[in-house]
């Protein structure tokens, strides 16, 4: 057999069905240890489908995730935080005085972004969370006198009872299996008039699930967008998209999985059209 041969039959081999599944076997299994915090594996059509891969966790119910929250994101921004508290900023100037965190952990965004902001006096500042982070954050927020901040574990009832003039979520609702915004406005009692949506996984293509390694032990599935479709489902409720950016510090990098794979996550800010009433 030629050299050209030899080197054709090996790249034959390498592309095999067989060994494509022995490198997958073997990227779960290096998925599942504990320093690969961070890691992204597999592509399924559906939350529950993710989940059945995954051992048995807590997820972000976790009281060991809440020192990262507590020491570091509640002590400072981030570079993709200034657009969001530029747009804060904007909303509060213009008269609002209530915010929905989704997602907000111990309610980092209300400590970290009030380092750059003037809050309101009157604020109002919701957390929606589960339940270990809504009990740290309230303890956090008495042990520092934050008398603004409240916490609530029920997403569905704020929802529905809450008149919040700003929501926010950053980097949170790909985690929810039902919380794409399009599906939360059409539930809620009021409709915002400013939705702020951070590090949020939107690309080129198809929408699917995967999975990721949260750390300490933890896992969860994780909802990828397709960028185009994603935003018009929100302008459809009524809303115009007023900005967008780049999230460099964010990736996707799935095994095995170019075509599911991309540099860069993303933001962006809504404003709910004058002519649009939700009352």
């Amino acid at each position: 057999m030629s050299l050209y041969g030899v080197i054709h039959a090996a790249r034959g081999i390498m592309n095999s069905s067989l060994l494509r599944a022995a490198r997958l076997r073997w990227e779960e299994q290096q998925f599942l240890e504990s320093d690969s915090f961070g890691a992204y594996f597999g592509v399924y059509g559906t939350f529950e489908e993710a989940r059945e891969r995954l051992p048995q966790n807590p997820g972000f119910n976790l009281a060991a995730l809440a020192p990262e929250y507590v020491n570091v994101r509640a002590q400072r921004v981030f570079e993709y935080d200034y657009p969001m508290i530029r747009w804060l900023e904007k909303a509060f100037q213009a008269g609002a005085t209530s915010v929905l965190d989704i997602g907000g952990s111990v309610g980092v965004h209300y400590y970290a972004y009030g380092k750059y902001l003037k809050m309101p006096a009157m604020l109002s500042w919701r957390v929606v969370e589960v339940p270990e982070m809504v009990f740290i954050g309230q303890a956090l927020a008495d042990k520092n006198g934050a008398t603004a901040l409240s916490f609530s574990s029920d997403l569905g009832g704020a929802m529905s009872s809450d008149r919040r003039e700003v929501w926010i979520s950053a980097g949170a609702i790909q985690y929810i299996s039902d919380a794409h915004p399009a599906s939360l406005l059409e539930k809620c009692g009021a409709r915002p008039r400013h939705i702020l949506l951070n590090k949020l996984p939107l690309y080129d293509g198809e929408d699917f699930v995967t999975t990721q390694n949260i750390g300490e032990g933890s896992f969860s599935p994780v909802h990828v967008y397709n960028k185009t479709n994603f935003i018009r489902s929100v302008e459809s409720m009524g809303y115009i998209l007023c900005d967008a950016w780049d999230v460099h510090e964010r990736s996707m990098q799935i095994p095995c999985q170019p075509e599911h794979s991309f540099a860069s996550f993303s933001g962006l800010y809504f404003l709910r059209r004058p002519s649009v009433r939700h009352e």
